[in-house]
């Protein structure tokens, strides 16, 4: 189905190099906004450590942001080493395209990770590229994502009773 991830994680910094060698994962597109950094703006030193773990072990990153705000974005891909495409508009697939081409490699080895289902996932989904979701920094959020927390949080239920049904391990 289109709105479930391929997997689910908390965390970005639980996906292990491993896993992503399991699946076939070369490279990653991330989200910014509460995938990487919180409400506040802030990048937890885990998740740099885990980009920094992850390039050094060859696995390519880029970031894609569907923010209007460059300098922000700008920032945290400086700050990662990564390139970035910002104001993306997922899940319309003309950044992650973009992106895809920048990763020069073919979808099926690329994940897309981030925290909101109809945006990243659909996206990742809509690319046939291995979407992954993972929880929301924090509880805060813009207002237009805060109207689509409820709608995600019964998609979110019923994928995970799907998993357990089909003894997928969480």
């Amino acid at each position: 189905m289109i709105i479930y991830p391929k997997d689910y994680f908390k965390r970005v910094t639980e996906i292990t190099y491993e896993y992503l060698v399991q699946h076939n994962i070369k490279g990653l597109i991330l989200d910014v906004d509460n995938t990487l950094i919180d409400y506040d703006k802030h990048l937890p030193t885990d998740i740099e450590k885990w980009v920094a773990d992850l390039k050094k072990k060859g696995i390519q990153l880029f970031i894609v942001s569907n923010t209007n705000k460059k300098e922000k974005v700008e920032r945290v891909a400086k700050q990662l080493g990564l390139e970035y495409i910002f104001f993306a508009q997922k899940p319309s697939k003309k950044g992650l395209k973009k992106a895809q081409k920048k990763l020069d490699m073919p979808k099926e080895e690329i994940a897309v990770i981030g925290d909101q289902i109809f945006t990243d996932v659909i996206g990742g989904n809509r690319m046939k590229m291995y979407s992954i979701l993972v929880e929301p920094l924090s509880k805060k959020d813009i207002w237009i994502t805060l109207i689509k927390r409820p709608i995600e949080k019964c998609v979110k239920k019923l994928y995970f009773r799907r998993r357990r049904n089909h003894n997928v391990p969480s």
